[in-house]
């Protein structure tokens, strides 16, 4: 096994505060729609609004850094040992199979973790900003959306919050199947992860 560097601070700055506002959001949000009380409505209104700008503002600085230090590439899908990767999780992992994928610098996702983060980054997170945006900013009857406009909003937005809820249960599972119970949490604190050999060429697809 041999520690190599994975994350930079950003990441791991990104990673930490993003989940920070989506649990944020997440809480705010039901309690928005009287599913338990916690802030108060009003300010779980307010909570909820700044927590939604905060990760916009997020998204496009991490945008950004993706683009200008290329790691944008760990996000692009490929199907390369796809197959090998569902196979693990379904029964590799169990009878304790070796990673059929190893982790570097510019390979960090496996191929479905990329197909899921893919759909994550593309359809739910712009699905939820755009819904969001119109329900925030409905105000009738100066708003052109109208109210059968409005409901179909809010029913994607609450759609798209329940998926996010699932994504982070999975994803939460999904840390715990490093070499270790706690070693993916530790490499999103320290940047370092150990694998069993460092490739010569990091992959950059």
């Amino acid at each position: 096994m041999e520690k190599i560097k994975l994350y930079t601070r950003f990441e791991r700055f990104w990673h930490w505060t993003q989940m920070a506002l989506v649990l944020l959001l997440i809480l705010t949000g039901f309690e928005i729609h009287g599913n338990f009380s916690l802030f108060g409505f009003e300010n779980a209104v307010r909570l909820h609004n700044s927590s939604a700008w905060s990760f916009m503002g997020l998204a496009v600085i991490s945008i950004l850094f993706m683009l200008f230090s290329h790691q944008y590439v760990n996000f692009i899908p490929t199907t390369k040992k796809l197959k090998e990767q569902v196979q693990y999780y379904l029964l590799g992992i169990f009878r304790k199979d070796p990673h059929p994928t190893t982790k570097s610098f510019y390979n960090k996702l496996n191929p479905l973790q990329r197909l899921i983060y893919g759909g994550l980054l593309i359809l739910i997170f712009p699905v939820q900003i755009i819904t969001g945006l119109v329900y925030m900013y409905y105000h009738y009857p100066e708003n052109p959306v109208d109210v059968a406009g409005l409901q179909t909003a809010a029913l994607t937005h609450t759609l798209g919050a329940f998926l996010v809820v699932a994504f982070i249960l999975v994803h939460m599972y999904m840390t715990t199947t490093g070499h270790s119970l706690t070693s993916n949490v530790k490499a999103m604190i320290t940047g370092f992860e150990k694998e069993e050999h460092k490739e010569k060429i990091e992959e950059k697809a």
